[in-house]
Formats: structure tokens, C-alpha cells, sequence
């Protein structure tokens, strides 16, 4: 069973942290889920590294700040910016020793980044290796839905103004009736060719519990993030990069900037997939994931030990 364990921020926010595996393990991989989803959204590479790795490495999710079962915040605080902050005081906490593989969804992806920008020496100490899976390095510059660039442009503008509108609703969260019926409209755009029902009822769950707040909150530094930069001081590190080549928020020419950015990257653009990719292709993420952890237990010795 995982441990469950409480990060309390410096503002209050209270972070809902679970993990597995020893406290004390040479490699502690960290998965960091996506805007408006939570901790929920790993489970079947939760079930993968437990098969493959059998507690001989540690596995830390969390639900972000506003999201899942973590508290609600000022909403000053609701940017990705902030989103690396936390992820130290995470790291500081729920995996204190040893070096870290971080997997970063959509958001999650950006807090990694963020996690590099703002600390770069507590990065460097701990950080060796990264995942990154449908996220972007350069906001919305890429995100024209599957449609025109005209008609993206009018949806931008329109979500946009939603999003001040909601990010004022504090710690309220969607009303449940709701999201049912916007059920196919998440589908079309977080989903690609495959939906199991399962994914799309724990993908709507999720939103349901995001607070209002971080739903809207989030979305302009979102938009506004720009750390190719950044990723590209990042070169020596083991990482891979996964994208669907129907993801409609994140598409391909995003993954492809982060692996020019980072040269040894692995890219996989996955035929048919979406935004999800890690319920939609858990096979081609799940591998993408062992391929960069083997490497970093093989650098650190233990890899005869999990083979």
C-alpha cells in the first residue's frame, strides 16, 4: 500500500504526496500529472514499475497544488512558476536522498522545467533523468486545437476570458452535472483515436475535483511559459519525449522543440494518440519511462539488481 504523506507549503497549502518504495532508494522516480487532472492520472505506470521494479526504487505522485486531494491556494500563487517551488519542497520531503527521474504531463512537464529554471542547483544535485510526456516549452505558441488557425485564435481568446472569470471563483469546484454533459467535448479534445470508458469517467472525476481557482487560474502562465532555454542546458541528461500526432493541445511540433532543444532525447510520436498519452499509449510511454530509468540505475550501479 502507498504512504501517504502531507507537504505543508510556506503559504499554507497543504499538498497531497503518495509513495511507494523505500525512503532511503538510490532512485526515486516523481510523476507529475497535468492541468485540472491529478495523481490518478499514472495508474497504470504506477502498476508497471511496481511489476518491473519490485520496491527496488521509490515512486512519488502528487496532486498540485488546486488539483485532486491537495488544498486550494491564493490565486497570485497559481502559476507554473510556483508549481516548481513546490516540487522542491515534494522532493525535500517525500524523497529526501538519492537522484530522481522526473515525468512530467502537460503541466507536470512545465513544473520540471520550471523546477530547472528557478533551482538549477538543487536540479543538478538531484535530477538524473527526465520524461516528458504531451507537454510544451513555448506556451500556446503550437495549440490550435486540430482547427483552423483563425478559428484557434477565437477559441484562445474566448478561453482565455473564461479563465479570468473562473480563476475569481475561489476554492469552488465543478458541478458534476456538468462535466457529464461535457463528456464528449473532453473526449474530443484530451482523447485521440482509443478511449477506454474508464479513462474518460477518471479523467472527468478528476477535473471535478480541481478548484475553480486553478482551473482558470493556471491558464496564462500556461500560455505565457518559454524555457527551450532552459531545457537546453539540460543535454547531458537521459530523456525521452512522447507526443500523439492527434494531440490537439500539445502537438507533435512541441515534443519535436523539446528534442531539439535536448539532442539525446528519444521522441516517439504516437500514431492515433491525443493528450493523454499515458492512458491512451501506456505500452510506448511505459517504455519510454523504463528505458530512461534503466539508464540512470545502470550509471548508479543497481541495475544488475532490478534486471
Amino acid at each position: 500500500m502507498p504512504e501517504h504523506v502531507e507537504v505543508r507549503l510556506p503559504d499554507d497549502v497543504r499538498l497531497h504526496v503518495e509513495a511507494t518504495g523505500p525512503a532511503d532508494a538510490e532512485v526515486t522516480v516523481v510523476l507529475l500529472h497535468g492541468w485540472t487532472l491529478d495523481g490518478r492520472a499514472w495508474h497504470r505506470q504506477l502498476a508497471d514499475l511496481r511489476e518491473r521494479f519490485d520496491g527496488a526504487v521509490r515512486v512519488v505522485t502528487y496532486d498540485a497544488r488546486g488539483h485532486g486531494r491537495s488544498s486550494c491556494m491564493a490565486l497570485p500563487t497559481a502559476t507554473v512558476a510556483q508549481l516548481g517551488d513546490d516540487l522542491v519542497a515534494v522532493l525535500d520531503e517525500a524523497a529526501p536522498t538519492g537522484r530522481v527521474v522526473l515525468v512530467g504531463h502537460s503541466m507536470g512537464g512545465m513544473t520540471i522545467m520550471e523546477y530547472a529554471h528557478r533551482h538549477p542547483g538543487h536540479f543538478a544535485a538531484r535530477t538524473a533523468g527526465l520524461v516528458f510526456v504531451s507537454t510544451t516549452a513555448e506556451g500556446h505558441t503550437h495549440t490550435v486545437y486540430g482547427i483552423s488557425p483563425r478559428i484557434a485564435r477565437l477559441i484562445r481568446i474566448a478561453e482565455t476570458t473564461g479563465a479570468g472569470v473562473l480563476a475569481r471563483c475561489g476554492s469552488w469546484r465543478p458541478p458534476r452535472a456538468l462535466l457529464r454533459a461535457l463528456r464528449p467535448s473532453i473526449r474530443w479534445m484530451l482523447f485521440g483515436d482509443r478511449c477506454d470508458p474508464h479513462d474518460i469517467r477518471l479523467v472527468t472525476s478528476a477535473v471535478a475535483r480541481a478548484s475553480l481557482r486553478s482551473i482558470g487560474g493556471f491558464r496564462a502562465s500556461i500560455g505565457a511559459q518559454h524555457r527551450l532555454d532552459t531545457l537546453a542546458a539540460l543535454a547531458h541528461l537521459p530523456a525521452a519525449a512522447l507526443v500523439g500526432d492527434r494531440d490537439r493541445l500539445t502537438p507533435p511540433p512541441c515534443a519535436e522543440s523539446i528534442a531539439a532543444a535536448l539532442p539525446a532525447t528519444e521522441l516517439t510520436v504516437c500514431p492515433g494518440g491525443g493528450h493523454m498519452l499515458m492512458m491512451e499509449r501506456p505500452d510506448e510511454v511505459n517504455a519510454a519511462l523504463v528505458g530512461v530509468l534503466r539508464r540512470v540505475l545502470a550509471a548508479s550501479g543497481t541495475a544488475g539488481r532490478v534486471d
